[in-house]
């Protein structure tokens, strides 16, 4: 003989506490096991705002001035360069290897107030710094309040 057993809609229904949690899991946690090949793709970047300029600055240890391309294209700011291997190791000499070699690119979107045409570029030390100034209308302008004597 079959039983029968009652059936419950909701049961279906995932909670949404389930789902919650299923969404930060997918988000959060499963973008840390993104392999470390890819998550060293791109170059870090800061970027900061003074009240004259924007600064972009990356490390970029190893490389020489000449082998960097810096451009500015529709406020798009694009990095590119590449590493070159000195020393020629067989491969099945490596206890670890680590240190990356090929080309690199890196973009980042400045503001609208950057004025790229006047922007400067430095190196020193590994250290690459950008410095690209505010359009003249985008620059805080003080106006100073006089008291009228009555």
């Amino acid at each position: 003989m079959a039983s029968l057993i009652r059936w419950e809609p909701l049961d279906d229904l995932v909670s949404l506490r389930d789902a919650m949690d299923r969404l930060f899991e997918d988000s959060f946690v499963r973008s840390r096991r993104v392999p470390a090949a890819r998550r060293l793709q791109g170059l870090p970047v800061d970027v900061y705002e003074t009240e004259e300029s924007v600064v972009v600055k990356t490390v970029i240890p190893g490389v020489k001035p000449e082998d960097i391309d810096v451009s500015i294209t529709d406020n798009v700011l694009t990095i590119k360069g590449e590493t070159k291997v000195e020393e020629k190791v067989e491969k099945d000499h490596y206890i670890c290897q680590e240190c990356r070699y090929g080309s690199f690119q890196r973009s980042v979107a400045l503001p609208k107030t950057a004025d790229a045409d006047q922007a400067e570029a430095s190196y020193e030390n590994g250290m690459l710094t950008l410095t690209v100034p505010k359009k003249a209308e985008a620059k805080p302008k003080t106006i100073k309040v006089e008291a009228k004597a009555r």
